[in-house]
Formats: structure tokens, C-alpha cells, sequence
């Protein structure tokens, strides 16, 4: 996560320096085309996500992105339940999505850009993570907030 010193980017900064959905469609696309092959969350998106709905699963993906980062209001879907339904979920998994996006945004994006989809990826994860952990009746009192893993 950003530093103190260091402010999230805007959309509007973001959108002068060329986001757009052009951008997050190919963002979208590299990031989960070596997710699904990485050998720690792959297993994890070929056990929920069948082959032959992934190409729709990329078209929700990047509705997602388009909202949050856009406000195109395309999204219409409510993700949290389907990562609730999936037992295996780990801070591993997230901390391995985290440094596969980073990494991602930053070989794809413009600075300000990848600032912003960096700061919000983690955001959701960790809405995610806690959202997952108190569906299972985890303890969060003294649950530390995720550490980075470096890229593979």
C-alpha cells in the first residue's frame, strides 16, 4: 500500500495520463492470462472457473475494473460470494494475486495509472481477505494486514 507521504492517484489523473477501458481490457487479460497458469492461484481459477467460461469471466473482470476505476456502472455482479464459496482461499492466494497484479500494471501502465489500480487491487484484497475470514468465523482481533510477496 501507498506510504503516508505518498497519495493514491485519482481516476481523473489516471484518465489524463490514458486509462481507459482499452487499458484495463488489456491489463485484465495479461494479469489473468499468467494467473491462471501461476502454480499457486491457478489451481484455484481452473477449479472455479471453467475453460469454457473464462472468456465471460474476463468480460465480468473487466466490467469490474471499468466500474471501480471508471464509474461506468457495467458491473452488475457481486463477487464476494463466490470467493466465500471457495474453501481453499488463503492469505497466500492473495498475497501471490497482489504481487502478479503489481507487477502486471506496472509493465503495462503509465505511473499514475498503475498507482491507482495497484492502491485499489489492494483495497480488495483486503475487504476480500477479512470478508472470507469472518464467514468463517475467524478471529480478527490481532490480524495483521497483508504483507507484500515479491514477483515470482
Amino acid at each position: 500500500m501507498p506510504t503516508k507521504s505518498t497519495a493514491v492517484p485519482k481516476s481523473e489523473e489516471a484518465v489524463a495520463e490514458g486509462l481507459d477501458e482499452a487499458m484495463i481490457r488489456l491489463v485484465v487479460h495479461a494479469f489473468y492470462a499468467e494467473a491462471r497458469e501461476d502454480p499457486v492461484i491457478g489451481p484455484v481459477f481452473r477449479a472455479h472457473v471453467a475453460d469454457e467460461r473464462w472468456q465471460g469471466h474476463l468480460e465480468k473482470i473487466v466490467a469490474f475494473w471499468c466500474s471501480s476505476l471508471l464509474g461506468t456502472r457495467t458491473y452488475d455482479g457481486r463477487p464476494m460470494p463466490k470467493h466465500l464459496a471457495i474453501p481453499e482461499l488463503t492469505d497466500d492466494h492473495f498475497r501471490r494475486w497482489l504481487a502478479l497484479f503489481r507487477h502486471t500494471v506496472n509493465n503495462l501502465c503509465p505511473p499514475k495509472t498503475a498507482g491507482l489500480m495497484i492502491a485499489r487491487s489492494e483495497r480488495i484484497a483486503e475487504a476480500f481477505r477479512i470478508n472470507i475470514a469472518m464467514h468463517r468465523g475467524e478471529d480478527l482481533t490481532f490480524r495483521p494486514p497483508l504483507t507484500r510477496e515479491p514477483y515470482p
